[in-house]
């Protein structure tokens, strides 16, 4: 099992590309490793890196490779995301994709050769640091191509699906055999229509990584401190298991705790109880928490929940939040057993998901997952196409399917 944080540098956010420090870097890695964690995930932003589509700016890398080796020195393996893309409500876009030269992100045959050309060189660079970890494609990416984005890039399913394995395909030649991924913000799996889909979100590259915020309506709807917000997370990995094959690794690769919809008094418990939840779900990889510091105020515009989600403050003082997962980092004992009862969910055709909200939350099946989970039985999911598939069951270790009905109908029998 795996516990990281985002990296999110205390002393200029995620601009600290512009001025680097790596002494700053240095210290806010110090601070990390005193949690107990074994692995950051870290974002270089993508106009500072490559300013031009034919240049990937060799000093950028240069100082990329330092925080790896600083990461390192720390016992820190690294994980690195390359098209960035979006950050917290902000979009980073090279000045060749819009604008005169706006281009669609994900069609257009020179952006997405560019793109490739920039990963690869990305790749190359990192691929002999032993503790390299392997890249992700970009930071929820997929929030460009469809509502609520103002300026959407549009594409099909087919070719999201492309667009997907192509650029995963230029980091493995760069550096073959990492643990490259990409991601997505929950659209994947909660909005119907939307070209990027669960099944490529867990059948595309070397794990199905998960974003869970709670800020989605979670929160909103069922209360801050109710069962639904404390099992979200728990909930999307199994969501996730289901579209992958068995065994195939889920990394819960954003989860935190957003005020006011989590008061800070309560971070630290709904940490404790996010991890401990998560830690049951089978097929977990590991969990990296969003995010290592706080946004300064003296930085605008941010939305007000950016600004207080560090595990600690801009001087590097540890939050309740970051004491509550330094001590779930140091109990942890995950209780992984198979789950033998299955919520089957049925979406319609399986390689579009034409009706993927039912998982949202209000959804039937959401609702009846989390009536079973308050019940105690903790249920995994199964797709219907797999609900009869003994073989796959059985490799799941599922003895018991159940349907959205029967869960009302025994609840009121």
């Amino acid at each position: 099992m795996r516990f990281g944080v985002n990296y999110t540098p205390a002393q200029g956010w995620f601009f600290h590309w512009l001025d680097f420090d790596l002494d700053a870097v240095r210290r806010d890695l110090d601070s990390i490793a005193g949690l107990g964690l074994d692995h950051i995930r870290v974002f270089p932003l993508w106009p500072v890196f490559q300013p031009n589509r034919t240049l990937v700016r060799a000093k950028a890398v240069e100082d990329l490779l330092s925080v790896v080796d600083a990461a390192g020195e720390r016992g820190l393996d690294v994980a690195v995301d390359g098209l960035q893309g979006h950050l917290s409500s902000f979009d980073f876009r090279p000045s060749w994709t819009v604008s005169w030269h706006r281009r669609n992100l994900f069609t257009d045959p020179d952006v997405v050769a560019g793109e490739a050309f920039y990963l690869r060189t990305l790749a190359t660079a990192l691929a002999g640091r032993p503790n390299f970890l392997g890249l992700t494609l970009g930071n929820e990416v997929n929030q460009f191509s469809d509502k609520p984005h103002p300026d959407p890039d549009p594409l099909s399913v087919a070719e999201a699906g492309d667009w997907l394995t192509r650029l995963l395909a230029a980091c493995a030649d760069g550096a073959p055999g990492k643990f490259h991924t990409h991601c997505a913000y929950d659209a994947v799996w909660l909005q119907d229509g939307h070209p990027f889909t669960p099944a490529h979100a867990a059948r595309i590259g070397a794990a199905t990584n998960v974003h869970s915020w709670v800020f989605n309506g979670t929160a909103q709807r069922y209360g801050g401190d109710s069962a639904a917000t404390a099992h979200y997370a728990e909930y999307q990995v199994e969501l996730a298991a289901a579209w992958g094959e068995p065994g195939h690794p889920v990394w819960l690769q954003e989860v935190g705790a957003p005020a006011p919809h989590i008061p800070a008094e309560r971070a630290g418990e709904f940490a404790a109880q996010t991890v401990a939840n998560a830690l049951t779900c089978p097929d977990l990889w590991g969990i990296t928490w969003w995010c290592s510091h706080d946004v300064s105020r003296e930085l605008a515009d941010f939305p007000e929940l950016e600004y207080g989600l560090g595990l600690f403050t801009n001087d590097n003082q540890r939050k309740p939040a970051g004491q509550a997962v330094a001590e779930a980092v140091a109990a942890a004992k995950p209780v992984a057993a198979p789950r033998k009862t299955a919520l089957v969910l049925d979406v319609g055709e399986e390689h579009t998901a034409p009706g993927r909200s039912t998982c949202g939350p209000g959804g039937e099946f959401f609702e009846a997952w989390l009536e079973l989970a308050v019940r105690g039985i903790r249920p995994a999911v199964v797709l219907a196409s797999r609900a009869r598939d003994t073989e796959h069951l059985t490799t799941r270790g599922i003895s018991e399917v159940v349907h959205v009905p029967d869960v009302w109908s025994s609840k009121h029998a």
